[in-house]
This record gives structure tokens, sequence and C-alpha cells, in this order.
């Protein structure tokens, strides 16, 4: 087994999932305000410290992705934050994509940027501890979109930005994430994403991406926040394993859903179901930011001094997530919060 293979199942293994904690300045900011917390670069730091020396992230969390400002920064004891997430058990990951922004031809469509200066980002990243990174396209649904160009152009930007990763010696998570807004209910979403999944593969395989070390952070299929057709946790399962049997080359070791604006219990009942029923090779396990945070953030927003409460929050959602990638979790565990 090659390094970056195995770095992507400890990513996943069974129990395990990666927190997402790569929020912009921007978003941390709009996040903390929604709590009333002034975001500074201290509380910024305070919040996700907290999080990481967390007793949950030894047992549940295998990877942790980081963004700019985080992976630079010293913990109160000292060390770098990578040196305290790997002091934890877990291994340190960074977003390196630059954001997505108007697409040229498309404007109402993204097109995520950051390719520019990448290798030499990849290699300082690398120095400071990372073993993996995160790059993000977004797609609308609707009537019209997505369009042939946003993904034909988002897809080759995940193939030319995966290549290098893995010419850096790390492990690209590969994240197209359709978004839920919208009135499309759950067919749309599947015809969609097929056809965004199937043109990425085709672009990291015409780019010599190694795909026995990715992992691939797709949203699962759902329908529309404003779909006026609701799907159960079962039919969701159901339409999300198709898909990704259908589409995804069974050589990549695991698939790390993103939460895409689903609350904390659906994001962990729907991953449950999900492996209930899972019979392909790949590990399903989370790759979650809002859905393992919130609840710590609303509890820690309270008294930013009071870490063990925080952590007794995080320690549970953490293990519940856990617990959905063997599907063992339920509903009566959910209420049990225990330190």
């Amino acid at each position: 087994m090659s390094e970056l293979e195995n770095i992507a199942k400890q990513m996943v293994a069974k129990g395990k999932g990666i927190l997402a904690a790569d929020e912009s300045t921007g978003t941390m900011t709009k996040r903390l305000s929604s709590v009333n917390v002034e975001s500074t670069l201290e509380n910024r730091l305070k919040f996700r410290e907290t999080l990481f020396s967390a007793e949950g992230m030894k047992n549940y969390i295998g990877g942790v992705i980081l963004y700019d400002e985080t992976i630079k920064q010293k913990t109160t004891s000292g060390k770098t934050i990578p040196e305290l997430i790997k002091s934890f058990g877990s291994i340190p990951g960074i977003k390196v994509d630059t954001g997505a922004k108007k697409l040229a031809g498309s404007p109402e469509e993204k097109i995520t940027e950051g390719l520019d200066g990448l290798r030499e980002r990849l290699a300082e990243y690398y120095k400071l501890g990372a073993k993996f990174t995160k790059w993000r396209a977004v797609y609308n649904i609707s009537k019209i979109y997505p369009s042939e160009l946003a993904i034909e152009s988002n897809a080759h930007a995940l193939g030319r930005y995966a290549a290098l990763v893995q010419e850096a010696k790390m492990v690209p998570i590969v994240e197209p994430e359709v978004l839920m807004d919208g009135e499309h209910d759950i067919k749309k979403c599947y015809e969609v994403t097929a056809k965004i999944l199937k043109e990425c593969y085709k672009e990291l395989k015409l780019n010599k991406v190694d795909l026995k070390g990715t992992i691939l952070k797709p949203n699962m299929i759902l329908p529309g926040n404003k779909s006026k057709n609701k799907s159960t946790p079962q039919e969701i399962a159901k339409m999300t394993l198709k898909c990704l049997k259908e589409n995804v080359p069974s050589t990549v070791p695991g698939i790390a859903f993103l939460s895409g604006g689903q609350t904390e219990i659906e994001a962990t009942q729907n991953l449950n179901e999900i492996n209930k029923i899972n019979d392909s090779n790949f590990l399903m396990s989370f790759s979650y930011g809002r859905a393992l945070q919130q609840s710590a953030l609303k509890s820690w927003a309270k008294n930013i001094k009071d870490t063990i409460n925080t952590q007794k929050i995080f320690n549970h959602r953490s293990k519940m997530n856990g617990l959905s990638t063997s599907a063992k979790w339920s509903m009566d565990l959910e209420k049990q919060i225990t330190a």
C-alpha cells in the first residue's frame, strides 16, 4: 500500500471521519457573530483549540481540515496547531482553493480558483505538517443549471489540483458539491450529481491522479431545501449509494460526505442509513463542519472560558457520527450526552 493510500484510509477508518474546520476568516466571522462573539484572531484560535484538544478527537476524528490562518498558529501550550492535532492521533490537512468566483460566460454559476501558485503553497503547507488537502467546487441546480461550462471547468480545476497535490506527497480531497438550494426533487439531484461525478473522474484520469490516494467529498442525494417532495432517510441512502456505486471508480478508498446545510441530526441519521445498506468497497464516512460544530459553538458562546462543557458537546457529536460510520447510531443514543 502506498503512503498516500495509507493516509487516505486512516482519515476515514471505521468509526472515524473528518472535522472540516477550514472556514475562511469571513465565514468564521459570520459563525461567531451569529452567537454574539467577536471574531478576533484570539477568539477564532480559542474555539478551534477547544475542539482540537477534546477527547472525542482521539476516537472519532481521523483528519482535520484547516484554513491558512489556523495551520500557522500556535496553541496556548506553545505547540503548533498541526502538532496538537497529531498529538490526538488525527491527521492535519489544509484547504487550498481560494474560493468560488463568478464563472465568466455564466455569471450565475461559480468556478473555484486557486491554481496559480498552488505548487509553491503546497510545498509550504507540507513543511507545516499537512498530509492532505481540500478543494471545493460548487454547482447550482435549477431548470437551466448546472451548465456544461460549469461542470467541465470545475472538473478540470479539480483534476489539475489533485495532480499537483499528489506531486507534493499529500492526499487530495476532491469535493464537488451540488448545492441543496432550490425546488428540485431527489431525482434531479441524482441526475446532476451523476453527471458531475462522471466528468470529475474523467479529468482525474486525464491528469494521471492515483485514485487510491484520494478521498471523495460529495453531497448526499437530497431533494432541494424548497422542494415540495420530501424524502425519507431510507430513500436518501438508497439513491446516494446507487449514484456513488455507478459513478465513482471502486479504487477510491473512502467517501467522506459533506453535510451541506443538513441539521446535525439529519447529517448523522442519513450517514447511518447509508452504512446500513453499504455493500460497496467504499469506506463511507463524514467530513462535517457545521454538523459537528454548531451545538458546541452555541455552548461555547455562553462562556468562552467553559471549555469542558463545549468539549462534552463536541465529543458527543463526534461519537454519534463515529457510530453512524458503522450503522450503530440511534435516536436513543442521541439523547445520552456523556463526557
